[in-house]
């Protein structure tokens, strides 16, 4: 019989996700209540997708029920969107060829570990999204865990005392940065300095840097760059990553991009870019033509107003949030340019806190702990959620005084 992939086997046993949908079903099980759970965990949208986004996808469908409109497959997507985004957020720096649609940047993160493979080391955040780590555990480019952390992976502490940006002296030669800003899960936005401090560390250590900006379009602080690409030097050390689930709401819909610079090269000099193209065109047919009609509708002006209010009715919920817990005298990180609010607990263990919201407040969060050592004794709280129910939220979580 075949055997088990090793790399599997060295993941930690349950997604971080998973693991908490488990314990609430077992929670809900063990304490019926007349109270009803709300959710303020998983970064999942819960508005509708707004009009004239949602008719750009009907009428992408209608189009697809006529010869004339009819397409089959655009393996690195519709030439119009891939010129659309290169206009609208990067003020058309960038060809076509240089843009990939996608199915979303989760898929496109596991996409680009397997492109650099298993010889590559993983640099992260700590705390940082899951996939970053366990995806590069499932390529072979991280070992085993060990304790507090995966062999392999150069874990780069994002604390209160340095200001939720890392110390880059740690960062080894030719390795793989992983960064994200705004960040999941602590909410904090880098500044242009600091991403000037990022860039000029890669280039100068030969280093390929992950810019995950799925949260980009939550920014409101002008000042605050969006993309790694407003930095000098960045088209020689950098992909990014982007997406359209949040700002379009298309968590279901599933469209992203990534921007992968000719520019962008090898050691020995070989072009990223071309590879890139071969693997997503070996792997991948590409993303569903009705979601890139959805996205082209998002990019006419009409659409970009659509994503603002959208972004903003976010921000909102965020802003409720991270007051509640003032009041309550919990201090806290994000929210104002971020759909994310990352509250301390001093002392106390994450999924502790987590047992306790949940059974005091009937509020289900997620544990900092699950996004890496450094995110112990901290709660994320999401801000994806109907405004009734966040209010509602707000109210319970005076319980926690208690």
């Amino acid at each position: 019989m075949i055997v088990r992939n090793p790399n599997i086997a060295n993941l930690k046993a349950g997604y971080l996700f998973p693991e908490i949908s488990r314990r609430c079903r077992e929670f809900a099980a063990t304490h019926p209540s007349a109270v009803r759970i709300i959710s303020l965990g998983i970064g999942d949208t819960t508005e509708p997708i707004s009009l004239h986004i949602c008719d750009g996808l009907i009428n992408g469908a209608r189009r697809l029920g006529s010869i004339g409109g009819y397409s089959g497959y655009q393996d690195e997507g519709l030439l119009e969107l891939r010129e659309k985004i290169s206009e609208v957020f990067y003020e058309s720096k960038f060809g076509a060829d240089e843009i990939f649609i996608s199915d979303g940047a989760k898929c496109d993160i596991g996409r680009l570990q397997m492109l650099f493979g298993a010889g590559i080391e993983a640099v992260v955040q700590d705390p940082s999204y899951p996939v970053y780590v366990d995806g590069s555990v499932l390529t072979g480019a991280a070992g085993a865990w060990q304790g507090n952390g995966y062999h392999g992976v150069s874990y780069l502490p994002c604390i209160a005392e340095n200001d939720y940006f890392p110390d880059l002296s740690p960062i080894p030669e030719n390795s793989l940065i992983y960064f994200c800003s705004p960040n999941n899960p602590t909410g904090a936005v880098s500044t242009r300095e600091q991403l000037l401090k990022l860039v000029k560390t890669a280039l100068g250590k030969g280093c390929i840097i992950i810019f995950d900006a799925a949260y980009s379009e939550f920014i409101r602080d002008t000042s605050l760059p969006k993309s790694i690409f407003e930095i000098e030097g960045a088209e020689q050390c950098a992909i990014e990553i982007q997406s359209f689930s949040k700002p379009a709401g298309f968590t279901g819909v599933r469209l992203g991009w990534s921007v992968v610079p000719k520019t962008l090269k090898y050691a020995e000099g070989e072009s990223i870019n071309a590879d890139w193209a071969r693997l997503c065109g070996t792997i991948f047919n590409g993303a569903s033509n009705i979601a890139q009609a959805g996205a082209l509708a998002a990019l006419d002006p009409d659409g970009l107003k659509e994503m603002r209010r959208l972004t903003d009715f976010y921000l909102g919920n965020a802003y409720r949030i991270k007051n509640a817990l003032q009041n309550i005298g919990v201090s806290s990180v994000g929210g104002g340019d971020s759909p994310y609010i990352w509250a301390q607990f001093p002392g106390r263990d994450s999924w502790d806190v987590f047992t306790e919201i949940l059974e005091k407040c009937r509020i289900v969060t997620t544990p900092g702990v699950g996004f890496g050592p450094s995110g112990q004794s901290f709660i994320r709280f999401s801000s994806f959620g109907r405004r009734a129910d966040v209010e509602e939220a707000c109210m319970r979580l005076r319980d926690l005084r208690n």
